[in-house]
């Protein structure tokens, strides 16, 4: 800091009629508190005279006050106890539960986010080049008769409109209420304006005034904007700029437009002393002109693919968290107020910014844009999201009507192929717009984390590249559960060669019998996949995490005794009890966990961590629809998450919602195939429903890094025997699953695993030959070989055998090895010796 500002910092404004003190901003500059202007610098260093100030008007043309009756909107008629999914999916209708669905109305915690170029590191975004300033400058600035308005905020009415054929006044008086207006520029290329900005022209008409380009001669000629004011009549125009010059000393952020100065010039047509804004200019388009510029074949507006609208939402929430970190509201973020230049977005319009708590200042937002409560309540954080969920929604698709008949509401979804297309996008924009705000995000650093996940969940999807990353919610899933769904029988014997086994006998020269249908596959039991489904991350808040944290005791007794030395109770330490007395097998604990979660929704009836691990009991005890019901709870509250739609598809799989259970599977494991137990989900799920491929594509895709690379080869190898083409079409599958047998052997499987592998495949080889030579006898076929032997009766049965005899050695009882003896016996060819 300069000696002179320390010197001069909280001296009273030079201007007279001010009153304010001077303030010194982080750039090391002084401005006044009250009216915003920098002080006068004399050559010796000390704050000399300058002319007074004077009061400065403004027009709400383009921006509707709260308090007009024009941005009036009433609230939403559909409530979050009547919000459905996209397709009203896990209704708890279906096991006759109670109506009415678990609400979660604030988290615990606000994210932390990183700020990464535009795109967020996941999506190319299309560049904008910065054109030559002077391209934009209008050739004719006029204001079209159809914006034209009154500026005082209490009438609103059309002004300088053509009547009986004649064109309308640009400068006037509204005939309502005699307030004069003026929409004529009154900077003209080449005036220079405090003997150091050069007028080029006007680059746009915006809610308070027009909008200037100019060169700062004093500083490299570069280019800077002037904003000025519509007329010189409102009230409540001159209180927003001066609310404007007040903060915007205060804001430097990459994402918003950077404000250099604010001067005063005489208009030589009126004698007013006039404002202008000095500020960075902005090359590029907004994000209504890059919308508007996209059309279809028939020329129909063509909506912003869903991933770069998402980009755009993610850098506007970083520029917001920042404003809301210093108190401030942005309180009309818009298609019109960003613009894109290059790879970066910036925020251009701070002409609405206003101190979180002020009650005095009107509230300026845009119909179709500003949440519903604002008239009533005024603008909050919530209310700044709710801006950026709506715009959203204006930006991927047509959204007919959103300033009218879906002025605080949204489209039903099954008209919305967007919606249709991408559940969590479309779960994120109703949280986002939800009439109470207590039930939107509790921040906007929350917000931007969960857009995101949406984010990486929608490139996945399209790319077929997984986005993994770690959420700062849940951990990792705990296990996986049931990685054998198609494990052979207890008695070692293949469940596929078992008629082999029962009817075809040494000399026994009968038919096959009529194969009956493969049984589907069950999901595991609902306990074991409830304790295996992610754990909340403890709040670095609550006052035992610390105590959490250094927890070493992992069985659940030991950590229910564990957990009695809490230094204090908590949240944190009740959930943390209620997940290990699921772990234990006695119904006195289970009992006990119902009875601590019945007390924790008492005390914290919307905490989202209560309600996941009502889910959780829920599940363990077998009531799906409930747990499903509390899922989806989660699911509304945390789109971008991963572990809800996890938790989403068991309880589907189990309620035979088969498709459902798919689609979420489908998106756990293109998301992040880190969750290995939605991989098992799809393959069961597929299987059950005949799509075998399929099973066996996603269960191949497991990766070589994963722990559970050979168990998922294990059961493709079993998928592809299960019952599914027949004669030729047959072929290739059992020559791919020997060719998998032999991989697992040659990359170290173990060898009585191996050996039962070698059974299944074989006995399945060898119903298929049987079931050709019956069906096509004396048919010659090339000689092929099956694992090791040739695929022919005799080798077949040869390999049979030897593979029986080699797991009878490795079998660990007396009774295991005779029958596994026998069985090789049976299946030897016939001989002569």
């Amino acid at each position: 800091m300069s000696p002179i500002a320390a010197k001069e910092s909280g001296q009273l404004c030079q201007r007279p009629d001010c009153g304010g003190r001077y303030q010194l901003a982080e750039r090391g500059q002084l401005y006044c508190d009250a009216c915003g202007l920098a002080p006068v610098v004399s050559a010796d260093g000390s704050i000399g005279d300058s002319r007074t100030s004077r009061r400065l008007p403004q027009a709400s043309e383009g921006r509707d006050s709260a308090g007009s009756s024009g941005s009036r909107s009433s609230r939403s008629s559909t409530s979050r106890s009547s919000r459905r999914s996209v397709s009203g999916r896990l209704a708890r209708s279906e096991a006759g539960a109670a109506a009415g669905p678990m609400v979660i109305v604030r988290g615990t915690r606000s994210p932390k986010t990183t700020r990464l170029r535009l795109g967020a590191g996941l999506v190319t975004m299309p560049s904008v080049p910065r054109p030559d300033p002077r391209s934009a400058v209008l050739k004719n600035p006029e204001v079209p008769e159809r914006k034209r308005f009154c500026g005082n905020h209490e009438c609103g009415a059309r002004v300088g409109r053509s009547r009986q054929g004649r064109p309308g006044r640009t400068e006037g008086f509204c005939t309502k209420c005699g307030h004069p207006y003026s929409f004529v520029p009154k900077l003209r290329p080449g005036d220079l304006v405090k003997d150091q900005y050069r007028i080029a022209g006007c680059l746009a008409h915006g809610g308070l005034g027009w909008i200037y380009l100019a060169v700062d001669t004093a500083v490299s000629d570069r280019w800077v904007v002037l904003k000025g004011l519509l007329d010189t009549g409102d009230e409540d125009a001159m209180a927003a700029a001066i609310s404007e010059r007040r903060f915007l000393a205060e804001i430097e952020h990459s994402s918003i437009v950077r404000i250099y100065n604010f001067v005063e010039h005489l208009d030589p047509r009126t004698g007013s002393m006039d404002g202008y804004i000095v500020m960075e200019y902005v090359g590029g388009q907004s994000l209504k002109q890059i919308a508007n510029a996209r059309r279809t074949p028939e020329g129909r507006r063509d909506p912003l693919p869903v991933e770069q609208a998402c980009a755009y939402g993610i850098e506007a929430l970083e520029a917001l968290a920042y404003l809301h970190g210093r108190n401030l509201l942005y309180c009309d973020f818009k298609v019109d107020n960003a613009i894109q230049q290059d790879d970066q977005l910036k925020l251009i319009d701070l002409g609405a910014v206003r101190r979180m708590g002020d009650t005095e200042s009107p509230v300026y937002s845009t119909g179709g844009y500003q949440a519903p409560e604002l008239i009533e309540r005024g603008a909050s954080v919530a209310s700044d999201l709710y801006t950026v969920a709506r715009t959203l929604a204006v930006m991927t698709f047509d959204f007919q009507g959103y300033t009218s008949v879906f002025a605080d509401s949204l489209p039903d979804p099954e008209h919305i192929e967007v919606f249709r297309e991408y559940e969590s996008f479309y779960r994120f924009l109703v949280r986002g717009t939800d009439p109470d705000p207590e039930a939107r995000f509790a921040s906007a650093e929350e917000m931007a984390e969960q857009l995101t996940g949406v984010l990486r969940e929608i490139v996945a999807v399209r790319t077929g590249q997984p986005q993994p990353a770690v959420s700062q919610l849940f951990g990792p899933e705990r296990g996986v559960v049931d990685t054998e769904p198609l494990r052979a029988p207890a008695d070692g014997v293949s469940r596929l060669g078992a008629r082999s086994i029962r009817w075809r006998s040494r000399g026994n020269e009968a038919a096959p019998p009529t194969a009956s249908p493969t049984p589907p596959v069950a999901p595991p039991d609902p306990r074991e996949i409830g304790l295996a489904l992610p754990l909340t991350l403890v709040d670095p808040e609550d006052s035992n995490a610390g105590f959490l944290a250094g927890l070493m005791a992992s069985a659940p007794t030991e950590l229910i005794i564990a957990l009695r030395q809490a230094p204090t109770d908590s949240v944190e330490r009740r959930l943390r009890e209620v997940r290990a007395r699921l772990g234990l097998t006695d119904p006195a604990s289970g009992v006990a966990a119902r009875a601590r979660l019945a007390e924790l929704r008492e005390h914290y009836p919307g905490d989202w961590r209560v309600v996941w691990h009502h889910g959780l009991v829920s599940l363990v005890e077998g009531d799906l629809a409930t747990a499903a019901e509390a899922f989806d709870a989660v699911y509304d509250a945390f789109p971008g998450e991963v572990a809800p739609k996890l938790a989403l598809a068991v309880c589907a799989e189990w309620l035979g919602q088969f498709d459902n259970a798919a689609d979420y599977y489908e998106l756990v494991w293109a998301c992040d195939p880190s969750h290995v137990s939605a991989a098992f989900g799809l393959a069961r799920v597929r299987l059950t429903t005949g799509d075998r491929a399929g099973a066996v594509a996603v269960l191949e895709s497991v990766p070589e890094t994963s722990a559970y690379h050979t168990a998922a080869r294990v059961a493709a190898v079993r998928a592809r025997l299960r019952e599914g083409p027949t004669g030729e079409d047959a072929l290739p599958e059992l020559l791919a699953a020997g060719h998998q047998v032999v991989l697992l052997r040659g990359a170290g499987l173990e060898p009585s695993l191996s050996e039962q592998l070698s059974c299944e495949v074989l006995g399945r080889a060898l119903d298929w030959l049987l079931a050709e030579a019956t069906e096509q006898p004396g048919r010659l076929r090339p000689q092929l070989r099956l694992m090791d032997v040739p695929l022919d009766e005799t080798g077949v049965r040869k390999g049979l055998e030897r593979s029986f005899r080699r797991l009878a050695r490795l079998a660990p009882t007396s009774s295991e090895r005779t029958e596994l003896v026998e069985a090789a016996n049976r299946f030897r060819p016939r001989t002569w010796v």
